[in-house]
């Protein structure tokens, strides 16, 4: 297990009610039954919006989220450099969230 890996496990394990899944295949982690984050290339994945899916798209190696690798990426989902893990716990906790408010408006 990388140490990549092992920050997106326990950053995931570190939230309240989150629970370890699948997502595409890919590990990801679910609150309230919608993945949040996920972990792909060894980088950490987000489901972010507004100024805060701007701010890690900005980040330098980040990219959409394409699991499918046939430039089809996922339009709210960011995947992070592990050159800024540093900020995997702030965008871990904005994607939680987000999908947590997204709930909620339904």
């Amino acid at each position: 297990m990388t140490d990549n890996e092992q920050l997106y496990l326990s950053t995931g394990k570190n939230i309240k009610e989150a629970e370890q899944s699948q997502m595409f295949g890919k590990p990801c982690f679910k609150i309230k039954g919608k993945a949040f984050i996920s972990f792909f290339e060894n980088e950490m994945v987000f489901k972010l919006t507004g100024y805060v899916h701007k701010e890690a798209l900005n980040l330098e190696g980040s990219k959409l989220f394409d699991p499918s690798r046939k430039n089809r990426p996922m339009k709210e989902w960011v995947q992070v450099s592990g050159k800024h893990s540093d900020k995997w716990e702030m965008f871990a906790l904005e994607a939680c969230k987000y999908v947590l408010e997204k709930n909620i408006d339904k």
